[in-house]
């Protein structure tokens, strides 16, 4: 019997490898995030793509606020052209995040996506700080 799971059929197991060990070049997790930073250097710069208002009601300690549409190389400057930044946004109903990534892409910067954003933040039990706090650490 055929269903809407069933009636295409699953990806070869060789496409499927390929398909989803790519995604880690793409993507991470906010569990591999939180605990990356809790070492002094966790090798990358976690950017909150999301506004102002929004970053200071609640965001991942340790992220740098930069609205995904304010990401320009005059920003960047800062950092070396190989740092890798982690971007997200309120969670999986918004784009911010991936906006944000087309954005460092653009300007040639190394960059994945924090799966979940805030909504997965919360749903791991991790805290958010509040306020306009802006210390990244860098990789």
């Amino acid at each position: 019997m055929s269903n809407a799971v069933t009636a295409i059929a699953a990806a070869a197991p060789a496409q499927a490898l390929q398909h989803f060990e790519a995604q880690f070049a793409f993507e991470t997790d906010c569990w591999d995030v939180h605990e990356a930073l809790q070492s002094a250097q966790p090798g990358f710069v976690l950017v909150d793509a999301r506004g102002p208002a929004s970053f200071e009601r609640g965001h991942v300690p340790g992220a740098l606020n930069i609205p995904h549409g304010k990401i320009i190389a005059s920003r960047l400057d800062a950092y070396a052209a190989d740092t890798l930044f982690v971007v997200y946004c309120a969670g999986p109903h918004c784009n911010g995040a991936a906006r944000a990534a087309v954005r460092l892409a653009r300007l040639g910067r190394p960059v994945k996506l924090m799966a979940g954003g805030v909504t997965g933040w919360l749903d791991e039990a991790f805290e958010l700080e509040s306020g306009a706090q802006q210390h990244a650490r860098v990789a």
